[in-house]
């Protein structure tokens, strides 16, 4: 007999074509408007399973091993492999945002002459820990988040961030949407073990701005608490 806690199609990467398919030839708007639209389902998709008072790894049977007469087993099983399906997909299609992402800097960055190109690669190299710029020559968007404190061997200390740091883009995340930080923690739960590209504007001793593009990863085997490793209080 099949597993019925498992989702009725298997968990891998989808057969179907992906989300965010031939995704590296859209526009950043296009692929915002992905990424809008599958968060939007898996927000849709948490509810149905909130409706049943489950999650994804809720038992599905009685004690004595027979399917529960309470929630609709079906539906739970498909909605979870619905959500499954999406995950990967959002993981695929934010990999291809960051990627646009770092193009689009270096590209700026080539235009700026061989002199800066120069001092980014030496920049890039000497810094480990994922700071990958000191200066953004784009528009920047206002700061909407300050680091508040930043553990020691945490993620958020691995990516270079320090307490008063303050977070112009947290992923997808900038002023405009980050309602009230919640945004935030769903761009650092949907993305355990991939890189979230952190924008942020650092003070420093001389009183001058620093705008740095860190690298982080929000993992829960660093030995503390969260993903991060650091407090964020909004701005």
């Amino acid at each position: 007999m099949d597993n019925i806690h498992a989702p009725t199609v298997p968990s891998g990467e989808s057969s179907r074509p992906l989300a965010n398919g031939n995704a590296a030839h859209l526009s950043f708007a296009e692929l915002q408007a992905k990424k809008d639209n599958m968060e939007a389902e898996l927000k849709a998709l948490s509810g149905v399973l909130d409706s049943h008072g489950v999650n994804m790894n809720t038992p599905l049977t009685t004690a004595d091993g027979f399917p529960r007469a309470d929630i609709d087993v079906a539906q739970i099983r498909t909605t979870r492999s619905r959500i499954i399906y999406l995950r990967n997909d959002y993981k695929d299609l934010m990999n291809t945002i960051e990627k646009y992402l770092h193009e689009h800097f270096a590209s700026l960055k080539d235009t700026e002459g061989g002199s800066a190109a120069a001092s980014s690669s030496s920049a890039a190299t000497n810094n480990p820990a994922g700071i990958l710029g000191d200066s953004i020559p784009d528009t920047l968007d206002e700061t909407f988040a300050r680091v508040n404190s930043v553990a020691a061997n945490s993620p958020a200390e691995s990516a270079g961030l320090k307490a008063g740091d303050e977070i112009r883009n947290f992923g997808y995340v900038n002023k405009g949407n980050n309602d009230g930080l919640k945004k935030v923690a769903e761009c650092v739960q949907g993305n355990q073990g991939q890189r979230v590209l952190v924008k942020v504007s650092r003070r420093t001793d001389g009183g001058q701005r620093q705008e740095l593009r860190l690298n982080l990863v929000p993992r829960s085997d660093w030995g503390g608490r969260g993903l991060l490793g650091c407090h964020i209080l909004p701005i």
